[in-house]
């Protein structure tokens, strides 16, 4: 491989887009969210917006650019994209982006390469500035990357080469991704069928489908004894490196506590924030940004402190599971969709989910439910991890070959990435 030049010399960095200056206020032009930039098939292009509804605080881009994320988590993902296609040959999006404009001595495909490899995610990671979870890869950091550069023909040969073989992972990861969807979409069945029931004494009620006549369906105020709200007033005041658990929103998934980025607080500060200590039993709801995903509280967390959150006090007429299923379900997530409000992030509040309805039928026929529903959701969560893990491997080992392409561990003219799924099948 040839000596190595930085990347201010071979391309343009977050560089001025006179295309975007020169259309009218009424035309329009591709608008890329951060949720729409991912690399390969996944990238959506389907946004449009008026010039003039983002002339003001978005980043701008066209035809040919790499669009580097540059904030965490997203940056350390490799998301990276060569965006073509735009309508229009421009588009604006996300001031969360770097953009690369790359120059003639320079594969485009090759630059993309090149910000997908192992080592250049690792440098940026090293070279993020800000707080914790809003940190950003600043663009001096891009102008100062040291970019092998072989031959343009020899670029071309890496690129094909990698085209073709990140190609057949990404088709392998695109299976993975459907029979993954197709056992989320079993879970919300299973759940459906947890809370309701279509047999032939059984009456569609507007509100939480169909169900047994015997069953009442009653607000949860006839059947929770109380809902406190987790600390809502600057809640990160509160962070310590070790202590209590501090439960999230994010940590709440729908039926479980998710352990991954769990804060903590003092054991002191959680015996003054008695009102939000949940104990084991409990239900928590998420109120805010995509309000409705509920769990159950497992004795590993009681006696934790959460932030932002509802807390549905055990009762005796809904064991804990019934009720988490029946919010998760789509009759709980339907009523959660109707109640939620404000204009900046969704929100439900206590009140509200107090007035929402749910089936109550005898706690012997509500655990009868729950047991069928976890052999059900047990069998699907080890299916889930295997598909899990396999989709992991195939992204490490994605990498791995791009790294040892770009850095010329290799002759691309005489190899084949086949290797890089072995194990893993179709």
């Amino acid at each position: 491989m040839s000596n190595a030049i930085r990347l201010r010399h071979l391309a343009q960095i977050n560089p001025g887009t006179p295309a975007f200056d020169a259309l009218q206020d009424d035309d329009e032009l591709t608008f890329l969210p951060m949720e729409a930039v991912w690399p390969g098939s996944r990238l959506d292009m389907s946004h449009r917006r008026a010039k003039k509804a983002v002339s003001v605080g978005y980043t701008r881009f066209q035809n040919g650019d790499v669009l580097i994320p540059k904030i965490t988590p997203t940056f350390e993902a490799g998301r990276a994209v060569l965006i073509q296609g735009l309508y229009g040959g421009v588009g604006a999006g996300t001031t969360e982006l770097h953009v690369v404009r790359p120059g003639k001595a320079i594969d485009p495909r090759f630059l993309l390469y090149v910000v997908n490899t192992h080592n250049f995610l690792k440098l940026g990671e090293a070279e993020m500035y800000g707080v914790a979870g809003q940190q950003r890869v600043p663009d001096e950091f891009l102008r100062d990357l040291l970019v092998p550069l072989p031959s343009l023909e020899q670029q071309r040969r890496i690129a094909d080469f990698l085209d073709a073989e990140t190609a057949r992972i990404d088709r392998i990861n695109t299976k993975r991704r459907k029979q993954l969807d197709l056992l989320a979409e079993r879970r919300t069945a299973a759940l459906a069928q947890c809370v309701s029931s279509d047999g032939p004494d059984s009456i569609q009620h507007p509100l939480v489908g169909t169900v047994p006549h015997t069953w009442p369906v009653l607000p949860l105020r006839r059947v929770i004894p109380a809902v406190n709200v987790g600390v809502v007033v600057n809640p990160s005041t509160y962070f310590m490196e070790n202590g209590v658990p501090f439960i999230h929103g994010f940590n709440v998934r729908s039926g479980w506590i998710d352990p991954h980025g769990m804060k903590f607080m003092s054991h002191e500060s959680n015996e003054e924030l008695r009102r939000s200590r949940v104990r084991s039993g409990d239900v928590l709801v998420v109120r805010a940004g995509s309000p409705g995903r509920a769990a159950v509280v497992t004795e590993e967390y009681d006696g934790a402190n959460c932030a932002s959150v509802l807390i549905l006090r055990r009762g005796r007429a809904m064991l804990p599971q019934f009720l988490s299923a029946f919010i998760n379900s789509p009759a709980g997530r339907g009523q959660v969709q109707v109640s939620q409000y404000g204009a900046a992030q969704e929100v439900i509040s206590a009140a509200q989910m107090l007035s929402f309805v749910a089936p109550v039928p005898d706690v012997s026929e509500q655990q009868y439910r729950v047991d069928r529903l976890n052999a059900v959701l047990n069998s699907q969560d080890q299916v889930v991890s295997k598909l899990q893990r396999q989709a992991f491997l195939l992204a490490e080992r994605r990498q791995a070959l791009i790294t040892a392409a770009v850095t010329g561990q290799f002759d691309v003219t005489t190899a084949s990435g086949r290797n890089v799924t072995e194990g893993v099948t179709a």
